[in-house]
């Protein structure tokens, strides 16, 4: 418990020393692939499964180690575009990490969806077999229309021995790093870990109501999101519950390139 809270210490405190070169985002150089198939990436390693494609339209993406974070990169928001002038739009695309990429000759592996939306009019199929393109991208915030952060409880979860349950929807331009659980009410909060993914699990299960709390890091920045009545005392396994909270804050990162002076 002292090495999490010198964590959170460092976490949270960390924005006093913040490099005076901070961007909202940073404008990346890499490759990208596209899979085949959607159902690649919604059956990735973020646990999404179907629910992936009501994320960004299908258009999903699976990101590199430096990307997924260990799970904490599940869910984020990026705009990316190719580097064809020839057969590529300027404007790109938004694409939403769902996967854990494995090749590290490109930095994503797209949907074709995604991957034909980089494309000019009509230019769709040409850019499609090609198989691999030049890109470049920025993290963007993710922006859920009327839709609040969300809960869904999985399967695996046993009242009261165990509790497993999946982040959708996050807002913001953040990362949740750490996560808590407690009865409506009540102070006694008990940590959950990350299973995989957007997958969070505990085996201190409270009684009654469940409250969560949040640790969301936003580049430099760290903060408590709290989330004070989301699961009912007689929740299910399966459903989706709203949190009644949503994540807005942006991420300011350490880089020489800020996208935002290059790509509006």
């Amino acid at each position: 418990m002292a090495l999490f809270l010198s964590f959170l210490f460092l976490l949270l405190s960390s924005s006093s020393s913040a490099s005076d070169s901070a961007c909202d985002s940073c404008l990346h150089q890499s490759k990208a692939a596209h899979f085949s198939k959607v159902s690649a990436l919604s059956a990735g390693a973020c646990g999404y499964g179907s629910l992936a494609l009501g994320l960004s339209g299908g258009h999903l993406a699976a990101g590199v180690p430096s990307l997924y974070k260990e799970g904490a990169g599940c869910g984020a928001c990026f705009k990316i575009r190719c580097k064809n002038p020839t057969l590529c739009s300027s404007a790109g695309t938004r694409v939403t990490l769902t996967d854990l990429n494995h090749n590290n000759k490109t930095d994503f592996v797209l949907s074709s969806r995604a991957f034909m939306a980089m494309a000019n009019k009509g230019m769709g199929q040409k850019i499609l077999k090609l198989g691999i393109v030049h890109v470049e991208y920025k993290r963007i915030p993710c922006q859920y229309k009327n839709q609040n952060l969300a809960v869904r409880v999985e399967e695996s979860s046993r009242k009261p021995n165990y509790l497993a349950i999946k982040l959708l929807y996050q807002g913001g331009q953040t990362e949740v790093v750490a996560m808590d659980v407690a009865q409506v009410g009540s102070s006694n909060w008990n940590f959950m870990s990350r299973k995989h993914g957007a997958v969070w699990e505990t085996s201190g299960v409270p009684n009654g109501a469940l409250q969560f709390r949040f640790v969301v890091t936003a580049g430099f920045d760290g903060k408590w999101i709290w989330a004070n009545a989301v699961l009912p005392a007689d929740w299910k396994t399966g459903v989706v519950y709203d949190s009644g909270v949503q994540i807005t804050d942006i991420a300011k990162e350490g880089c020489s390139t800020c996208g935002e002076s290059r790509w509006r």
